[in-house]
């Protein structure tokens, strides 16, 4: 059985798709990961079908070293406008976020409801290599592989707001209850 970092309750539909030891980058991979959750299933699909055709942006949060600035990454807010375009992760990304919305037709589920409740990448071991240097030297050449994991839900529909009783008014903060119970003492004009 395959283990996942999120047990989800089983009274919930919800369907899974995981793939390990992946040889895409690790830090392209958790990038788009990231901006993936919370995102509508067909969405995210549509998403990294645009990165790979270089019409939409992955926005870099936690790894922006040496990532240079671009003027596509304006409008998802980040730091210092930082993004790229990593194709091979971003159809890597995708296969899997297909594969979960086929598990979740094959469960029954509703496919124009889903969305990414649960989205992580980890570090797989390092594929180790050699390459070699000047003057007799070996340096190590290791890839970066990432274990990576999709659980998507149904959204729930939402609950209408109750209407506010007469009786019981409106409802305040502590601070405010609290400047109520104060009294001022001592002179001034009010």
């Amino acid at each position: 059985m395959v283990r996942y970092s999120k047990d989800e309750d089983a009274s919930v539909p919800h369907s899974k798709s995981r793939g390990s030891h992946l040889r895409v980058h690790f830090k392209h991979c958790r990038e788009i990961a990231h901006h993936l959750k919370g995102m509508d299933a067909t969405k995210a699909v549509k998403f990294c079908q645009d990165v790979k055709d270089f019409k939409d942006i992955v926005p870099f949060t936690k790894y922006t070293g040496g990532i240079g600035r671009k003027a596509m990454a304006k409008k998802y807010k980040t730091a210092g406008n930082t993004g790229r375009w990593p194709v091979k992760a971003a159809g890597v990304v995708k296969d899997l976020v297909s594969n979960a919305i086929a598990n979740a037709e094959s469960k029954g589920m509703d496919v124009e409801k889903l969305y990414i409740s649960h989205a992580q990448c980890n570090r797989a071991p390092p594929g180790r290599r050699r390459t070699y240097r000047a003057h007799g030297r070996i340096g190590k050449y290791a890839s970066q592989p990432a274990h990576i994991e999709f659980i998507l839900s149904e959204k729930s529909e939402g609950v209408e707001k109750a209407e506010e009783d007469e009786g019981r008014g409106k409802k305040i903060t502590r601070k405010a209850a609290a400047k109520k119970r104060f009294v001022k003492v001592g002179g001034g004009s009010n």
